[in-house]
C-alpha cells in the first residue's frame, strides 16, 4: 500500500471505549487519526512549546489534504467528568493533564452558569457536547483551516457518540442542535 491519502481527520478521545476505526468501520488510510484527552484542540498559538495535536492539524490539512474534520466526543468522558470535579484547578508542579483540560474550562463555565441546579449527569452530558463546540470554535482560529473552510474546502464536524445506545449524534451549528444522525434532531441539552 502506497502512502496515505485520508479524506478525513478524526478528533477522538483517548478513551478506550471509543475507537474510531471500530466505530466508523474505516478502510485503513480512509481517516487520519489524532487522539488525545476529552477530544480537544487547543487554540491557535505558535509559542515555542510542543503542539502534538496542532502538528496533526498542519500536517493533515496542508499535507494530506483533508476535506473534512469530525471532533468526536463520547459519553462518560473521564476527561470532561474530571474538568466538573474541578481536577488541576490549583494544581502545581509538572502535570500535563490540567494544563490541557483549560482548553475546555469555559466550556464548563457557561454549561455550570446556565444550568447551576441541573443533576450531575446532565451536566456531564451537557459539557461533553459543549467540549466539542469548543474544539469547533478553536478549530477555526487555525489560519491554514479558516481559509479552507471559507473557500468550501475543507469541512468541519462535531459528533457526539453515546456509549450507552449506540447512538451517533452530529452538532448542527446554525440550530446549536445535535442531530440523531438516523432519525433527526435532539436538543443540545437533551439528556
Amino acid at each position: 500500500m502506497k502512502g496515505q491519502t485520508p479524506h478525513t481527520l478524526l478528533i477522538g478521545c483517548i478513551d478506550s471505549r471509543v475507537d474510531p476505526a471500530i466505530l466508523m468501520d474505516t478502510a485503513p488510510g480512509s481517516m487520519f487519526v489524532v487522539r488525545n484527552v476529552a477530544n480537544l484542540v487547543p487554540p491557535y498559538e505558535t509559542s515555542g512549546v510542543y503542539h502534538g495535536t496542532s502538528a496533526a492539524l498542519e500536517f493533515a490539512v496542508c499535507n494530506l489534504n483533508v476535506r473534512n474534520i469530525i471532533v468526536l466526543g463520547h459519553s462518560h468522558c473521564g476527561g470532561i467528568s474530571a474538568l466538573l470535579d474541578g481536577y488541576g484547578e490549583n494544581a502545581e508542579g509538572e502535570g500535563f493533564i490540567a494544563p490541557w483540560m483549560k482548553i475546555a474550562r469555559s466550556a464548563r463555565d457557561q454549561v455550570l452558569e446556565r444550568w447551576p441546579s441541573a443533576s450531575r449527569e446532565f451536566k456531564q452530558r451537557a459539557c461533553e457536547r459543549a467540549g466539542i463546540h469548543a474544539s469547533l470554535t478553536n478549530l477555526m482560529t487555525f489560519p491554514f483551516i479558516r481559509a479552507r473552510v471559507e473557500d468550501g474546502r475543507l469541512h468541519l464536524f462535531g459528533w457526539y457518540y453515546d456509549l450507552e445506545n449506540g447512538e451517533l449524534l452530529q452538532y448542527d451549528p446554525e440550530k446549536n442542535r445535535f442531530y440523531d444522525l438516523y432519525f433527526g434532531p435532539i436538543p443540545v441539552n437533551a439528556d
